[in-house]
């Protein structure tokens, strides 16, 4: 990359890694600290994790298409602000459903299209796969620290700490965008009135579009069950959950390591998918039958490798899939499901926890992996990936 493209996809990471960590703090706590709340249900709590990407959901579309059209900066810093102020009512809110009222504006900030759109508008097409690697890495770096860094705010000040530490998060992004990264090239194609139709009619996005909704509905599933499992099963104190997450997440690393190299030098990309899916299944099945700490270990080891393989891969091929006058409609859409797969599994997720037990929620995640297993397994591909349209390259 040339020094400004660089300069433009370090802001941009920069400015990812701050926005996705003001989201993901909120997935080791939430299910224990909103418990504490008078009247707090499982339901309610999944509704609280998960509402956020409701908004998400029925707002990246239109943003993303208002972004082709107004430019991307303005739509990112009304996002930003948008969201300080779901942080805020959240921080001020002493019940459940204030959590709700301020996640829900959270997620109205819906910004990630327009992010992603912009990192296509200021690199090469040569390069974009780099610049989408390097945002895919701050994406994983965010939820990791995430993951570590929340326990650790929340044990100072509670979950209002935490959402005013995501309140000045976007603050400081506001500043990352207006100062570190420049004004996007006017696109050479005016955008046309149909792109948004045909984006949302490809079925080669929708496939990748599956993937991102089962890969976040598992996710945010999952963070219903597992502090509860840490705490109560393991006798892991929350304040010190930190502790589990850190090696899970930086031996994770080392997991992925192996599925890039078969992806990208022997260009077995689709193997690549179908282990890392594997790996997601495995992991939750273990969490289901198994509650001894090896095998809890392991199991939370295995859904890291597999997610963040899969969270650093998927937009990087959906960049390359679609043209340059309609990159924020297509982003939108992905970014759509991917936040609609949030909420499913958050409100799903705990309406299923309250009424049906965990056994049930797991056998959910259990089905829909399976279904994209089989979906990447029967995808009429070959397995070297220089062979294929960028948008089939996962089968998903």
């Amino acid at each position: 990359m040339n020094p400004q493209e660089r300069r433009a996809v370090g802001g941009l990471a920069l400015l990812y890694c701050f926005r996705m960590l003001g989201l993901f703090m909120v997935l080791p706590l939430l299910a224990l600290y909103a418990a504490d709340l008078p009247g707090a249900t499982p339901s309610q709590i999944g509704l609280a994790l998960g509402i956020y990407g409701l908004a998400q959901a029925a707002l990246q579309v239109p943003l993303g298409w208002l972004s082709d059209r107004v430019g991307r900066k303005p739509v990112i810093v009304g996002g930003l602000v948008v969201f300080a102020l779901g942080s805020v009512v959240a921080a001020l809110s002493d019940s459940v459903q204030g959590i709700i009222l301020g996640r829900a504006l959270q997620g109205a900030g819906a910004i990630a299209s327009a992010l992603m759109a912009m990192v296509a508008d200021l690199t090469r097409d040569e390069q974009r796969t780099k610049a989408m690697a390097v945002v895919g890495v701050s994406i994983g770096a965010s939820f990791s620290l995430a993951l570590i860094l929340g326990p650790l705010v929340a044990a100072v000040g509670g979950l209002p700490a935490v959402f005013w530490f995501s309140a000045l998060l976007s603050l400081v992004g506001i500043t990352v965008i207006l100062r570190l990264v420049p004004v996007p090239p006017v696109a050479a194609v005016a955008p046309r009135a149909g792109s948004l139709v045909a984006t949302c009619s490809d079925p080669l996005l929708w496939r990748l579009n599956f993937g991102v909704f089962v890969l976040h509905f598992i996710l945010t599933a999952c963070f219903l069950v597992v502090p509860g499992l840490l705490e109560h099963s393991l006798g892991i104190r929350r304040q010190l959950h930190w502790m589990v997450y850190l090696p899970v997440l930086l031996l994770s690393v080392a997991g992925m390591l192996p599925l890039m190299r078969l992806a990208e030098r022997y260009g077995r990309l689709r193997l690549a998918f179908l282990i890392a899916i594997g790996g997601l299944t495995a992991a939750l099945a273990a969490l289901e039958i198994l509650s001894i700490s090896p095998a809890v270990y392991i199991a939370l080891w295995l859904f890291f490798v597999g997610f963040n393989y899969l969270e650093a891969t998927l937009p990087s091929l959906l960049s390359k899939s679609v043209t340059v006058d309609n990159k924020g409609a297509a982003m939108g859409v992905y970014a759509s499901c991917q936040f609609l797969g949030a909420f499913a599994g958050g409100a799903g997720g705990g309406w299923l926890l309250q009424h049906a037990g965990a056994a049930l929620l797991i056998a959910a995640c259990l089905l829909l992996t399976a279904v994209w297993w089989l979906l990447v397994l029967r995808a009429p591909l070959c397995d070297n990936a220089r062979d294929m349209r960028p948008g089939m390259l996962t089968g998903v």
